[in-house]
């Protein structure tokens, strides 16, 4: 059944992107409500980035904050990057699994809530 599994492993390996990266998933906030926070610092150099986040009122900008941190941790420690030579080259939100429960309302029926999730993907770039 798996054939060429040494191929395509190599195929995958080489077409990897080498760019650092940071992921959260299961954030337990709605994509709707994540996605003008990294609509804000798309394209924008990390320290503009963060201090941006740092001075944003939403609720979803501390997680993003804690994502654009660690994938800066992950370009110098792990790609030997500079700090000041990094941008976000990609930000996006996806949406993840909807956890559904339901409240009591009035004569014996019941709501549904629907508790949204969100995977949210930050990759870094250095500015050539």
């Amino acid at each position: 059944m798996a054939t060429r599994q040494k191929e395509k492993a190599a195929a995958r390996q080489e077409n990897r992107d080498t760019r650092p990266r940071a992921v959260l998933r299961y954030a337990r906030i709605s994509a709707r409500k994540v996605r003008p926070v990294i609509d804000q610092i798309r394209g924008k150099r990390l320290e503009e980035a963060e201090a941006i986040l740092m001075l944003s009122p939403r609720g979803a900008s501390e997680a993003v904050a804690k994502l654009v941190k660690s994938a800066a941790a992950n370009a110098e420690n792990n790609l030997d990057m500079a700090r000041d030579s990094l941008y976000i080259a990609e930000i996006f939100c996806d949406v993840g699994p909807t956890l559904k429960r339901y409240r009591p309302r009035a004569r014996g029926s019941a709501a549904r809530i629907m508790k949204r999730t969100s995977h949210i993907t930050v990759i870094l770039d250095q500015v050539k």
